[in-house]
C-alpha cells in the first residue's frame, strides 16, 4: 500500500529525543529433576560467560564492575529505578503495570490512544454513544489543549488517561523529563476532564525504570494492553479485522484501538459498530478501565 497523507497523523518526533532428531531422554526423568538440572545449566553457562567476561564472582558487583561496559549511570537517567540522590524514597511502596484484569467476568476494555483530533475522535464518541458503550481514551495533553473543546462535553461516561503531553518516548527520558512530560500532561487533562487522570499509558508501550519512578511519584498505575487491533494487517480485509478482534477478546481483556495517526486505522474505526455487537453477543460488556481493573478477581492467598 503506497503511503497516504493523513492530516491527523502525529508530527515526527524530534530526531534529538530527550536523554532523555535424536529422541528426548528427558521424557524418561522426573520432571522436577529436569527443571533442576536445567536451571542449573543456565546458571552453570552464565557464570561461566561472565567469568569468560572478566567479571569477579565474588557476590556482590562492585560498582566498577558493573559500569564497565554500560553507558548507563548506575543512578539517575532513564534506567535507574531510584532516585539519584539516593537518599528519596518513592512515594509509595509499588507501582503496577497491567496488560489485562484477572477475572471471570465477561469484561472488556476498549481504549483508544493518541487523541483528541478534530475528525476521528468525535466519530468514535458517535459511535460510542449509539451503541452505548463506554471506552477509556489515552489522551496526549498537546491535543487535549488544542482540540479539547470538541470533545469536551462528550466525555460523561468514559474515562481519560494520560499519554503525556507530546507523545515522546518516555523510555528515552530522564525522571525529571519524564515527570514534566507527564505533569504537563495531567494538568490540562484535568481541566478537559473535570477530574484528575490516574492512569498513565505510555506512549508505544516503551518503560525505563524513570517512568517507573515518576509514576508511582505522581500517583499513576501504567496500562499497556494484551489485544490491539492490528489495523496496517487488515487495509483490506475489514471483515477479518471485526472476526480478529471479536474472536481473541478474552475476560479482562485491554483492547487498543487510535482515535487518530495513518489512514489505514480508519479500518478499525469503520468497523468498531460491528466489533462492540459481536462482542456482546459472546456476552461480553464493556467498561473502563478502571471499572475493569476494580472487578479484579482476587488473588488467592497461598496456603501454609
Amino acid at each position: 500500500m503506497s503511503p497516504t497523507t493523513d492530516p491527523e497523523r502525529p508530527a515526527a518526533e524530534p530526531s534529538g529525543a530527550p536523554p532523555t532428531v535424536r529422541r528426548d531422554q528427558s521424557a524418561e526423568r522426573p520432571a522436577g529433576r529436569d527443571r533442576a538440572l536445567s536451571r542449573r545449566r543456565v546458571l552453570s553457562g552464565t557464570a561461566a560467560a561472565l567469568a569468560g567476561a572478566g567479571v569477579a564472582l565474588t557476590g556482590e558487583f562492585g560498582y566498577a564492575e558493573a559500569t564497565a561496559d554500560s553507558k548507563l549511570p548506575v543512578y539517575g537517567g532513564y534506567a535507574a529505578t531510584v532516585h539519584a540522590d539516593r537518599r528519596t524514597p518513592p512515594r509509595s511502596s509499588r507501582v503496577d503495570v497491567v496488560w489485562s484484569v484477572d477475572t471471570t467476568r465477561r469484561l472488556v476494555a476498549l481504549t483508544f490512544d493518541d487523541g483528541p483530533a478534530p475528525n476521528w475522535t468525535p466519530r468514535v464518541l458517535s459511535i460510542l454513544a449509539q451503541t452505548d458503550t463506554p471506552a477509556t481514551f489515552f489522551m496526549v495533553g498537546r491535543r487535549a489543549r488544542e482540540y479539547g473543546r470538541l470533545v469536551a462535553h462528550r466525555l460523561d461516561g468514559h474515562e481519560v488517561g494520560n499519554h503525556t503531553w507530546a507523545h515522546q518516548d518516555l523510555a528515552k527520558m530522564t525522571y525529571e523529563q519524564a515527570c514534566t512530560a507527564i505533569s504537563r500532561a495531567h494538568n490540562e487533562l484535568t481541566r478537559l476532564w473535570g477530574r484528575e487522570p490516574t492512569l498513565l499509558r505510555p506512549p508505544y508501550g516503551h518503560l525505563a525504570g524513570s517512568t517507573l519512578l515518576a509514576a508511582n511519584d505522581l500517583g499513576y498505575q501504567v496500562v499497556l494492553w494484551n489485544r490491539q487491533m492490528l489495523e496496517s494487517r487488515f487495509t483490506r480485509n475489514p471483515d477479518g479485522l471485526v472476526d480478529y478482534v471479536v474472536d481473541s477478546c478474552d475476560p479482562g481483556t485491554i483492547l487498543l484501538a487510535h482515535d487518530t495517526g495513518p489512514v489505514d486505522r480508519l479500518v478499525a474505526i469503520r468497523g468498531l459498530a460491528a466489533m462492540i455487537t459481536g462482542l456482546r453477543r459472546r456476552g461480553f460488556e464493556f467498561v473502563t478501565v478502571s471499572q475493569l481493573m476494580a472487578a479484579a478477581t482476587p488473588a488467592a492467598v497461598p496456603a501454609h
